[in-house]
């Protein structure tokens, strides 16, 4: 099991919007981030039997040959789900990945297993919050505002989720900069559901419930 101090940055890329519409995932990418920096990587294309429509080709550069000779899915579910087991989860607009990683690792047979995550932090509704001067809060937006550097191309999932994990690194610094000493995971998620006018309190409400219990001590990778 991974050290419960890590973070798992998660990226799908996908034959559409939702699995509900018949979607598969295409390619996953973990990025794993511990005491304030990336320390492992997991990428993989992943071959459903789904065909990839052109305009997802094109916006992707994932091509249906490309998958033809990939690892099945239900293999790459299984494997990223053993490099990710025990950590906290983040994405960029979550409720889209998690809504592939749930439905991927049900068909993988690994759905429920211990140490499923039963929330996901996103740095879409973070940023929502903590940078309203920022013209949207699209991936891209942000990683240009931050001044974070791509490492690849936007919309391979390795890249978009080693830049999500930047955005995660800074938006946890910026957290415990403005409002706590810690910033454990769950304060993250707590974060992302309040209005941003109410960002302080909720800090300091769920700072000083954690440290009756000790969960203070335990920080956002």
């Amino acid at each position: 099991m991974n050290n419960p101090h890590t973070i798992a940055v998660i990226d799908f890329e996908t034959t559409g919007m939702s699995p509900s519409l018949g979607a598969r995932g295409t390619e996953i990418a973990a990025v794993l981030v511990r005491d304030g920096r990336v320390v492992d990587r997991f990428s993989s294309l992943m071959h459903s039997g789904q065909r990839v429509p052109a305009f997802i080709e094109q916006l992707t550069g994932i091509s249906n040959r490309m998958l033809a000779a990939a690892p099945p899915s239900a293999q790459v579910m299984r494997e990223v789900s053993a490099f990710t087991r025990g950590c906290g989860v983040v994405a960029h607009n979550a409720s889209f990945d998690r809504a592939f990683w749930q439905h991927e690792r049900a068909l993988a047979g690994v759905a429920g297993e211990a140490g499923d995550p039963a929330e996901f932090a996103c740095t879409l509704l973070l940023s929502r919050r903590l940078y309203p001067e920022a013209t949207n809060h699209k991936l891209g937006t942000l990683v240009a505002f931050h001044g974070i550097e791509p490492t690849g191309r936007a919309h391979r999932a390795l890249a978009d989720a080693e830049v999500t994990a930047e955005l995660w690194l800074r938006i946890t610094r910026d957290v415990q900069r403005r409002y706590a000493a810690t910033t454990p995971f769950g304060l993250l998620c707590a974060l992302q559901r309040v209005p941003k006018t109410a960002l302080a309190a909720c800090a300091e409400r769920y700072l000083a419930k954690s440290a009756a219990i000790g969960l203070h001590r335990r920080p956002a990778a």
